[in-house]
């Protein structure tokens, strides 16, 4: 589907637009609030400023796009794939990116406020001066991830992979939760089974 379609059909009051094909297209400053993107290619597409409050892009591949300043609170992002893409300036507040890939990807001057990323792949991410208030990072791989003059108030790392020991006491000097292991009496002697 062409973007003029899509956008056609959109302001018509479609909404549905799963599977859609959307490899490298020119998206920049559209809106597309509240549209069903689910499992969409995006690959290498330019959503520069686009408008994606509340937008359903569940397993949706977004390797390499361009998401800078996109605005994407409250949408739904589990499963998909943001592998180098850049967020930088995004509004993703509230957003599902649980077991998302962000490898490589940029999120500086995001705002990841209450976001649940659990079990997100942050693997090489890079984080500068990023709003995490409140997120849920649980499970999340945060190996070789860069992480500066993030907030982190309220922030849940639990069982994460890839943070030391210095980054976990520094996180937790600045508001973070830290917790490696369940409060329940028997979890160590569940998990070393697994």
């Amino acid at each position: 589907m062409e973007v003029e379609e899509l956008l056609a059909r959109y302001a018509a009051g479609e909404r549905n637009f799963r599977d859609i094909e959307l490899f490298r297209s020119e998206l920049s400053n559209v809106n597309l609030a509240g549209a069903s993107l689910f499992r969409a290619n995006l690959f290498r597409a330019n959503l520069f400023r686009a408008n994606l409050i509340g937008v359903n892009l569940y397993n949706a591949t977004l390797i390499g796009a361009n998401l800078y300043c996109v605005d994407l609170s409250g949408a739904n992002l589990s499963g998909a794939n943001l592998t180098r893409a850049d967020l930088s300036g995004a509004n993703l507040s509230g957003v599902d990116l649980s077991a998302a890939d962000l490898s490589g990807a940029i999120l500086s001057y995001a705002n990841l406020s209450y976001a649940d990323m659990s079990r997100t792949n942050l693997h090489k991410a890079t984080l500068i001066d990023t709003n995490l208030t409140g997120a849920n990072l649980s499970g999340a791989d945060l190996r070789d991830t860069k992480i500066t003059g993030v907030n982190v108030t309220e922030t849940k790392f639990s069982l994460g992979i890839g943070l030391s020991t210095e980054m976990k006491r520094e996180l937790q000097q600045q508001g973070a939760i830290i917790e490696d292991m369940p409060e329940e009496p028997h979890a160590s002697r569940l998990l070393s089974r697994i």
